[in-house]
Formats: C-alpha cells, structure tokens, sequence
C-alpha cells in the first residue's frame, strides 16, 4: 500500500490569505489525495477579546492595508469567495482551540470553513465563547461540550503544540505549506502546489 502524501498547513483564522488558499489546499486534496494536516499559528496573538482596529495594528502602514485589500478583493472575486472588508480584527485563540476539538469530532474542515465565514463574511468576533458555540450548534456539534472545551481549555495544550512546533520550523508567516521538506510560504498559485508536491 502506497503511502498517503501529507501536507502541514500552518494557519490562522484571522489571516485573510489562508482564507483563501484554504481553496486551492482543499482542491490538491480532492484531485492528489494530499492529506491535510492542520495546524494552527499564533497570527496576532496579542489581540484582545474586544478586538482591534487594523489602522491601530498596523498604524503608518494605511498605503500598504489599502493596496492589500485591494489584492483581497480580487483574489477573492477569482476563487468565487465571499469577502467583506473589514476594518477591525479579532483575537483566534478560542476560536483554535475549538477547531482543534472539531477535528477530533471529524468535523474539522467544516469548522474551519465555518470561522472563515463568520469572520470574513460576518464579520463576528471570534473571541466570545457565545459566538464559537452558535457556530458550532449550526454544525450540528454539540453546544454543552463546545462551551465545556473552551472554558476548561481542554484543547488548549493541541494549540500550544502547534504553536512549538511553528516555532521549532522557523514558520513566522501565514499560510506556510510543509511538503516532504519542502516549504513553500504565502497565497501559492494552484500551479505552485502541484509543483511543491512533484505533479508539474
């Protein structure tokens, strides 16, 4: 029996080109039978539950978050995605430990489309246990252990080890794609995946 190909995906929620290449990701696993392997990176950790204005986070760069929402835009019109602009950030911490519940309940890519949606299309704060347990009430998970997993912190240690093993590989951006020792970093073509994985 051949071996399955695994890719590491390092992500954020928050990070609106993994949003989008999540698409591109999803079709290498559909049409190359790449597993998946998710894990996720402290983005802007630093964030509070209130959440942040982007022109407080990334003040004197008003030019560069004008340009970069305009190449969000586009991209997103290209992959067919809904995209709202936004002008004010979250904090992904519960958010990730909550998806890394769903995965154990098999229900990780839907979670994970599920936050994309409500942050980059809702705009809802990701930070409030309220909001995380809607989420996963509408997928059909169930709300008592959603709430009991993110105010025990029983999936916290999960993110924790992602979080070492981002910093163990030297990741300091999202997305990062690990591939057989290879890396390949940022919004790839659909081209650059299928090179990363030996198909072109």
């Amino acid at each position: 029996m051949s071996k399955v190909p695994v890719m590491e995906v390092f992500f954020d929620y928050v990070c609106p080109w993994c949003y989008l290449g999540a698409v591109r990701t999803a079709r290498l696993h559909k049409e190359y039978g790449v597993e998946l392997q998710m894990r996720v990176f402290p983005l802007h950790p630093e964030t509070p539950e209130e959440g942040m204005e982007l022109s407080e986070m990334f003040a004197g760069h008003e030019v560069m978050i004008a340009d970069m929402q305009t190449r969000l835009t586009q991209a997103a019109a290209t992959e067919g995605l809904p995209l709202v602009s936004r002008t004010r950030t979250y904090n992904s911490r519960r958010a990730q430990e909550l998806g890394k519940w769903a995965e154990s309940q098999g229900a990780g890519g839907l979670f994970h489309q599920a936050i994309y949606r409500a942050y980059f299309v809702d705009g809802i704060n990701i930070a409030l246990i309220n909001e995380l347990v809607v989420i996963a009430e509408s997928m059909g998970l169930p709300t008592d252990e959603a709430r009991n997993v993110i105010e025990t912190g029983s999936f916290a240690a999960a993110v924790d080890a992602d979080w070492q093993r981002s910093r163990e590989l030297r990741v300091t951006a999202v997305p990062t794609h690990l591939y057989e020792g290879k890396r390949l970093a940022g919004f790839a073509s659909y081209e650059d995946f299928e090179r990363l994985i030996g198909k072109r």
